[in-house]
This record gives structure tokens, C-alpha cells and sequence, in this order.
């Protein structure tokens, strides 16, 4: 079975638990250490990730791209970078247009066009300071074309960060293909999806850019049910089955529940959101659909269990340690990953 890295996640605000937490995973054998950007900034912490650990990868899963400019992720980039000795992998999503145009009063329009443009401003940006060829991008969305020595930091020491790009859809999986280092699968995904959209809209990504799937690795969120107990294993099942109700219910996300005949189960799920039926959403998860979406398994089987359907299509995996989890018997079922 193919070897698979594994990523864990750091969403303490405090900078001595963060610190704490990302050593913790370091020590248990994780090889990245990831923010998001939910309710704090996602960059702040890897600074201290950075100074924190030694081995591990750091990066975000995700940070809003259009809230920020190319010039500013540019210049985050190149010092987290620095920070880091080479290690960063930062992760970039879309977001949706509602929030935005309404939480972060950014403009909103065809988010894989843009998405695109801004990868390769924010590459523009990085080669002007890494050969001192003059700035001079002009694209439909964005225009950089000053550059002066004094805000020049120079060549980066490590050079450029990977920059990987979170899709779910065709058109934003092709411009990770085309343009990224990665990409970063959404939860809400099967394998199936994975085998019949993804990987042909990453392969016409790649022709488009030049590129080859072996210089590319995708990242998978996945759904895991497992728990050092029965009544643990059982309450991960019910969060799960929430979990899927809820981005289930989401009209963008249909066409995975459409690809496998579960078209009406979206509409329901979308209906009942209307009317704010959270809880009642959950029970129409059943079990067939739970473990379509999610691998359920005890801690030793997860590895097997993951590594049997996604091997080959997925190079790391996030993973968090359930709930009351041995230290020492999760830290050997994450070697199982590597085994």
C-alpha cells in the first residue's frame, strides 16, 4: 500500500498551548501542523509553529485568498518561509461570494478565474524579489507593476513556499492542476468522486500548465469515525453524520451526493436547513451514505482502511486523535500511515 503523510491541526489562540500543541504533534509523528482561518487569523500561529518545532511542515487549511491581495500573501508567504527554514505549504481557498463581499468587503467575481490570476501575480511577485527583474503583471483582476528596492526583501533563502489551492468543484480543481503545488480536498468527498472528477479535471489542469501529477500532491480532510471506545466510536458517528447533513444541505456541494444517486438526500438536507432542522438533518444520514463519506474504524484499522481507499489518489491525509485516545497506541497507528 502507498505510504501517506499525515497532517494534524493547531487551533489554540493562546500562543504557549499552540506552542505546546504543535510540539505534541511533532513528537507523535505528524508531518505537517495546520491553522484555519475560522474564527483568528491562520497565519499568526505558524510563526510560533515555526519556532516551535523542527521537522514538520506548517501551512494553512485554509486562508481566504480574496480577503487578502497577492502582494500581501506574497510577502506572508516569503516571511513565513524564512521563519519556518522552508517548510511552509500555504493553503488558499475561495470562500463564497456572501461572505466575501459581506464579511470581508472584498469583490466577488468568477472565483476560479481569480483564483488563478492571483496564484501566478503572487509567483510574479516572488520571482521580481528572487531575480530583480522588474514587476510587470497585468491581469484581468490584478495589476501589480511597482516593485523599488526598499520593499524588495530580496531572494528568499528557501525559496518559493508551495501554494495549494482547496477545490471542489471542476473548473477550481483544473487551476490547482494548472497553477498549484497541491491540493486540498474537501471533507464532503468520496472516492468515487475522486476516481471520476477529480483526477480528470486535475489531469486537464496539468496538461494546461506543463505539469506532471508526480510534482503534485493532494491533500484530503477526510472523514474518519473512529474512538477508543464503543460509546466513543458511536458519538463520532453522530458528529460525522451532522457533519455530512450539513455541507450535504449545500447546493454547491450536490453534484458528489448526485454522482452516486443521492440527488433528492441533497435537496431534502437543503430543505430541512431552510427550516433550520439541524439535529433531525443528521438522521437522514444513513449508514450506507456515512460509510461512503466516511472510513469507520477502530484507531489500529484507520490506517489500513484509508490507505485501501485512497491509496494512490491521496499523499496526506488530516487526521485528528479522537476523543480520550492512548497517547502511545494513536501514536502507532499513525505509523501505520508510513508503514
Amino acid at each position: 500500500m502507498t505510504a501517506m503523510k499525515i497532517d494534524g491541526g493547531v487551533m489554540a489562540t493562546d500562543p504557549a498551548a499552540i506552542a505546546r500543541g504543535a510540539r505534541e504533534l511533532e513528537d507523535l509523528g505528524y508531518d505537517g501542523v495546520l491553522t484555519a482561518e475560522i474564527s483568528h487569523d491562520p497565519f499568526l500561529p505558524l510563526a510560533i509553529i515555526a519556532e516551535h518545532t523542527e521537522r514538520v511542515e506548517i501551512g494553512t487549511s485554509i486562508a481566504v485568498a480574496f480577503a487578502r491581495t497577492p502582494m500581501t500573501l506574497a510577502n506572508i508567504g516569503y516571511d513565513l518561509q524564512t521563519f519556518s527554514r522552508g517548510r511552509l505549504r500555504m493553503g488558499l481557498g475561495s470562500q463564497i461570494k456572501p461572505h466575501i463581499e459581506k464579511r470581508f468587503s472584498m469583490p466577488w467575481s468568477r472565483p476560479a478565474a481569480r483564483m488563478r490570476e492571483l496564484v501566478l501575480a503572487m509567483r510574479a511577485i516572488w520571482d521580481c524579489w528572487n531575480t530583480g527583474s522588474p514587476l510587470d503583471f497585468r491581469g484581468e483582476f490584478y495589476r501589480h507593476t511597482l516593485m523599488t528596492p526598499m520593499f524588495s526583501p530580496g531572494p528568499n533563502p528557501y525559496g518559493d513556499p508551495k501554494v495549494v489551492l482547496a477545490a471542489v468543484g471542476e473548473r477550481m480543481t483544473e487551476v490547482a492542476g494548472e497553477v498549484a503545488d497541491g491540493m486540498i480536498l474537501h471533507a464532503f468527498t468520496t472516492e468515487r468522486y475522486v476516481r471520476e472528477v477529480t483526477l480528470p479535471a486535475l489531469e486537464r489542469g496539468f496538461a494546461r500548465g506543463g505539469r506532471a501529477r508526480a510534482d503534485f500532491a493532494v491533500s484530503g480532510p477526510l472523514f474518519v469515525v473512529t474512538g477508543a471506545t464503543e460509546e466513543a466510536m458511536a458519538d463520532a458517528a453522530r458528529a460525522t453524520r451532522r457533519q455530512i447533513a450539513f455541507y450535504g444541505s449545500t447546493p454547491a456541494y450536490r453534484p458528489v451526493l448526485a454522482l452516486h444517486g443521492w440527488g433528492d438526500l441533497g435537496d431534502e438536507l437543503n430543505r430541512c436547513s431552510k427550516r433550520g432542522e439541524w439535529e433531525q438533518m443528521g438522521e437522514l444520514i444513513d449508514d450506507e451514505v456515512l460509510g461512503t463519506f466516511a472510513v469507520v474504524a477502530e484507531p489500529e484499522q484507520v490506517a489500513a482502511r484509508v490507505r485501501s481507499r485512497y491509496g494512490g489518489l491521496v499523499d496526506r491525509v488530516m487526521l485528528s486523535a479522537p476523543p480520550g485516545a492512548d497517547r502511545e497506541r494513536w501514536r502507532a497507528a499513525l505509523a501505520e500511515f508510513r508503514a
